[in-house]
């Protein structure tokens, strides 16, 4: 997925910084408490850590259900089926799709249909006890991340696009994600950091929160609701649900400093590793502050290329590479 604050490019650097300083992973737990699509949880799981995974973002929790606690086999007889279901003119077809006379443009209307289609299939064949838990979470996993090939928008879902863009306009396909091969008592969890921090151990901890004021749950609202599928009330010309439970501590210049020392405070865990670039809202200075309260602190930084909307050629940047922080702590 394009996902904003992904690690994906960054995968290698964040994997050796943390092994130079923690060591290798057969029987330890690694900690990645705001996981998003999971790629350095299934990264530390495939080097043998047992990996605990959360995320307050449902399709989060979806996504990491799968990646983190699946392991091979996983029967995939359902896949086939489900591609070749007929379209239905469900929540995502009547609220995001513009044929239903809703406004909105997120999805073709052959796709929504066949997003809702799959969606409501899966839940039919889990309520019925026709798959597993596993599988479950598998397929709707996998539809999350294949639906979002065919949004019609920006890379986010702060909008849809007037017209129809190239990619969107393919014919939806279900594509099934991988299984991931490691530890297999890895565990997901779908909760505020603030308050898992505090019934959770082990030896590193990865944190990895959102850097400025966008918040996740209405950038992502749409690919929330399919995997929820909980027929919200929605609201505005976006169709936003309301995610007044889910915005995050680390999305305000107010309040993301107390937030960050709480989970330092609290969390019993030997290594903690911060990824953080430069234009966050947290300041280098108080970042190191608080670490440094705590135990012995360092720093490690790589520069890369910034994320881009499409829009973001609209935008004014100072320049297109960031400097990412890999801030350490040992906790005494």
């Amino acid at each position: 997925m394009n996902y904003i604050g992904s690690k994906y490019s960054l995968i290698d650097f964040i994997t050796e910084t943390i092994s130079s300083v923690a060591g290798g992973g057969e029987g330890r737990v690694f900690a990645d408490l705001f996981a998003g699509t999971g790629v350095v949880g299934k990264t530390f799981k495939q080097r043998g850590f047992r990996v605990l995974s959360n995320d307050i973002q449902y399709y989060s929790y979806v996504l990491n259900k799968h990646l983190i606690e699946n392991v091979p086999p996983i029967d995939v007889e359902m896949f086939a089926y489900l591609n070749g279901l007929e379209g239905r003119e469900g929540f995502i077809y009547r609220n995001y799709c513009a044929g239903s006379g809703s406004g909105r443009n997120y999805f073709t209307d052959e796709n929504g249909r066949k997003c809702d289609a799959v969606r409501m299939e899966l839940e039919r064949l889990k309520d019925r006890g026709e798959i597993s838990e596993p599988q479950y979470f598998y397929l709707l996993a996998s539809l999350i991340n294949s639906i979002d090939k065919y949004a019609n928008t920006a890379s986010v879902y702060g909008a849809f696009l007037k017209g129809v863009k190239k990619s969107a306009a393919k014919e939806f396909r279900l594509e099934l994600l991988p299984v991931i091969d490691g530890n297999k008592e890895g565990k997901a969890y779908n909760e505020n950091i603030s308050e898992l921090i505090r019934k959770v151990s082990g030896d590193i901890l990865y944190l990895d929160p959102p850097y400025n004021a966008r918040q996740y749950c209405a950038n992502y609202h749409v690919l929330e609701t399919i995997a929820r599928y909980d027929s919200p009330e929605l609201k505005g010309k976006t169709g936003l649900r309301d995610y007044s439970g889910q915005k995050s501590d680390f999305c305000s210049s107010r309040t993301v400093a107390d937030a960050f020392e709480d989970v330092i405070r609290n969390a019993d865990f030997k290594y903690i590793f911060l990824s953080y670039n430069n234009e966050g809202l947290m300041p280098f200075e108080i970042i190191r502050e608080i670490m440094q309260r705590y135990g012995d602190y360092e720093m490690f930084s790589t520069g890369y290329r910034r994320f881009k909307a499409d829009t973001d050629e609209n935008r004014t940047h100072k320049s297109d590479k960031t400097v990412e922080y890999l801030h350490c702590l040992i906790k005494r």
